[in-house]
């Protein structure tokens, strides 16, 4: 490898000069071997070549690639933040600067309702728009959905961690992450060693960001990593949509604030953000929400399922009682309909006797 990657992964272990400032010095200077050679006072750079050495070692022999600020292949859309990193870890197929872009993010918490509004989101966008890379942070909740429904739909997806490549946390999503390395990828601004600490998820959250041209909030609390997200990405100048989510739901508020006080975009469907942003001629999209609508029409319905349907579409995740109210269908006969709903992927039922329109 290259003395500019050794150069600037010693750079980034410098103590006590903050982000920042080395950005800048970094930019003015062109280089970070230009930095190092004016820089009078060699001896802090010691420890910080000597660890940059040992972490050229475990990339070698782990393949990773190392991106550095005025590489090429460096995130362009992240090159342009001012507090961008001077170096990421990289590993995986997905072009980083491919023309288009999103993230999609929202609490750890998410709901059947969110889990619904990501899965239609990506296999609608990949009907009216297939060529996207998704980004998000393979956490808990929205994050690794949306890392699923992307790989599901065919669509390649990176995951932005808060700490090395050495590891995969939460360690219940290794099997995901191994899959996203063949179907996009896995990057990080942290060397090896570095644990996931709290700090660094939020300092994880300007690369989500800065990589994309759009940031998607599908739930989010009064207060959430989701928020910070949203927050960053309108700093850049990146355009920011929400969800909309029921009224007094807890993992709405985030969403239904950022909508009222017009810092995200409201949209309902992936039709409303590819409209939005511009990035498909009418005809392509006519023809993308045709087939969306043809898919949704193909399971054949009796007019009593199609009843069933009607009442959860109005008031989704009803109980069994209150579905035969609305429906005036009595209990014997509406068990065995949503027991048929079940079997076509119409429905889901959950703890308690609740019943869920997918």
């Amino acid at each position: 490898m290259s003395d500019e990657i050794y150069y600037s992964i010693a750079l980034t272990r410098l103590t006590g000069v903050n982000h920042a400032t080395l950005v800048q010095t970094y930019r003015e200077m062109g280089s970070a071997e230009a930095v190092y050679e004016q820089t009078k006072d060699r001896i802090q750079w010691d420890d910080a070549l000597h660890r940059a050495a040992a972490e050229m070692e475990f990339i070698t022999k782990r393949g990773i690639q190392v991106l550095t600020l005025q590489d090429p292949a460096f995130p362009r859309r992240l090159s342009e933040c001012q507090d961008a990193p001077i170096v990421l870890y990289y590993i995986g197929t997905a072009d980083l600067n491919q023309l288009h872009i999103i993230n999609i993010v929202g609490t750890r918490q998410c709901t059947s309702y969110g889990q619904d509004m990501i899965r239609r989101f990506v296999s609608d966008l990949k009907l009216m728009c297939p060529n996207v890379l998704i980004v998000s942070g393979l956490a808990y909740g929205v994050d690794i959905c949306a890392h699923r429904q992307a790989l599901e739909h065919g669509f390649e997806t990176v995951g932005v961690l808060a700490h090395g490549l050495d590891q995969i946390y939460p360690n219940q999503h290794r099997a995901t992450a191994a899959e996203m390395v063949k179907n996009g990828g896995l990057l990080t601004e942290y060397m090896s060693q570095t644990q996931a600490l709290p700090n660094n998820f939020r300092q994880r959250n300007r690369i989500v960001a800065g990589l994309s041209d759009a940031t998607i909030l599908v739930e989010s609390a009064y207060k959430g990593g989701g928020l910070i997200t949203c927050r960053i990405a309108q700093e850049y100048g990146r355009d920011v949509f929400a969800f909309p989510g029921n009224v007094g739901m807890p993992y709405s508020e985030g969403c239904n604030r950022m909508i009222r006080n017009n810092t995200a975009a409201l949209i309902t469907s992936a039709h409303d953000f590819i409209e939005s942003m511009g990035w498909e001629d009418r005809s392509k999209m006519a023809d993308g929400k045709n087939k969306v609508v043809e898919r949704e029409l193909f399971v054949e319905l009796t007019p009593e399922e199609q009843h069933v349907v009607d009442a959860l579409t109005k008031t989704n995740d009803l109980q069994l009682n209150m579905i035969s109210v609305q429906t005036n269908i009595p209990i014997g006969q509406l068990a065995a309909l949503l027991f048929q709903l079940e079997m076509k992927g119409i429905v889901k039922a959950y703890a308690g006797g609740t019943y869920h329109l997918l």
